[in-house]
């Protein structure tokens, strides 16, 4: 390429896109190679989606879980589009954007996250609602004030997927809906939360049983209408009355990376190196839950926020490496545990040696995260509204 100030392009402005173009703005770059970075996001807002389940329950807002990119972005030098990528030339090096300028790149970082497939039963698309954005999460919030608001005696909630996701919603919004919420959970393995520590497995099915929550294992979904949902369970159909489905099941690659001629696994995640470079592609970088990656160890890195947190960090300095002649570093993953809130004031958390359930994980929980919240202005602001929003709730009542 004949441009000077070598340019890196950023698809995705979740935990691997956003942290990646943040971390590379922060390192030692010297005047004559310091690159202009371009970040590319449909949306006008980074979502820090393991904290979404509380919008539904009121514990926290909009802006503290998903704050603008031009507020974040403010002073790192890095720009923004907010579009959505229709195509990229991998021969002339550049991402078309839908209704945007074309954008030439020397180092791309795919970072465009997944999809949740609907279309995997009858009615899925047209009657079930996933909860994966921030626009899912409104969504629902505007159907669930709408059955609020019904005569109905009892709401009834099916949720598809005993994941974490599937668990956290459970809990959260049979918290929220009390006596009038009905709640059954669907999951096709025989077990809930099937990649969980024991510890944290019986800590939610304690708080699922606490809440009524009924749960199918070794249950598939056969189809889903307007006001149904039908159950295949050991060969027979049986079909339930049912006022609202959550779609919490699978993950798909966007149609825009799965076209790429690039090598992927059956499931059209892009294979990368452990320095998270593109398999013959070495100035592309991929990660998040687009990638299959082991790291330098052998161990294949989940497709977590936690790991693509960590991946950002990798992607960042092997980037910087690629463009000032320094050693690229192989990804070295670590486990730090897993945290799951199971309703208003109530979470379980294990790892780094510890075991906790109920209100104390529940705090820790919100620390940890808020820690890991992108920027030290925006964790100021969240940390500042957590300690004062009590008292002044306190004084107003």
């Amino acid at each position: 390429m004949t441009q000077q100030t070598p340019r890196i392009c950023i698809l995705g402005g979740g935990f691997g896109g956003l942290y990646t173009a943040l971390r590379l703005s922060q390192l030692p770059w010297e005047s004559t190679q310091k690159p202009e970075i371009v970040l590319v996001d449909q949306s006008d807002r980074f979502l820090f989606s393991p904290l979404l389940y509380e919008l539904l329950t009121g514990e926290l807002q909009t802006w503290e879980i998903a704050p603008p990119f031009e507020e974040l972005l403010q002073g790192t030098g890095v720009r923004f589009y907010q579009a959505v990528v229709s195509g990229i030339d991998l021969d002339q090096q550049r991402v078309h954007l839908q209704d945007g300028p074309e954008i030439p790149y020397d180092r791309l970082v795919l970072a465009l996250g997944g999809e949740t497939p609907l279309d995997l039963v009858p009615g899925a698309t047209s009657y079930a609602y996933p909860f994966r954005t921030i626009s899912d999460a409104y969504r629902l919030e505007e159907r669930l004030r709408l059955l609020e608001e019904s005569a109905a005696d009892k709401i009834r909630v099916a949720i598809v997927g005993a994941g974490y996701s599937g668990v956290e919603l459970a809990c959260k919004l049979a918290d929220r809906l009390g006596e009038r919420g009905r709640f059954r959970i669907i999951e096709i393995a025989d077990q809930i939360l099937r990649t969980s520590p024991e510890f944290n497995r019986e800590a939610a099915k304690k708080a699922l049983d606490a809440r009524g929550v009924f749960i199918d294992l070794e249950t598939k979904v056969e189809s889903i209408d307007q006001d149904t949902i039908s159950l295949e369970y050991k060969s027979q159909i049986d079909t339930i009355p049912v006022d609202l489905v959550i779609w919490t099941v699978g993950t798909r690659v966007a149609p825009v990376v799965k076209s790429l001629p690039l090598k992927q696994n059956q499931r059209g995640q892009i294979i990368t190196t452990p320095t998270l470079q593109v398999l013959d592609h070495p100035q592309i970088f991929a990660l998040g839950d687009l990638a299959e990656c082991y790291d330098v160890e052998g161990q294949q890195v989940p497709a977590t926020a936690q790991a693509a947190f960590q991946e950002s960090d990798y992607a960042a300095w092997n980037i910087w490496a690629s463009l000032t002649n320094r050693p690229l570093l192989p990804l070295r993953y670590q486990q730090l545990g897993e945290m799951m809130a199971l309703g208003i004031d109530n979470a379980t958390l294990t790892g780094l040696g510890m075991k906790l359930d109920g209100p104390l994980a529940y705090v820790a929980r919100r620390v940890a995260y808020l820690y890991r919240l992108p920027t030290l202005e925006h964790q100021l602001k969240v940390g500042f509204n957590w300690l004062v929003r009590p008292i002044i709730e306190t004084l107003s009542k």
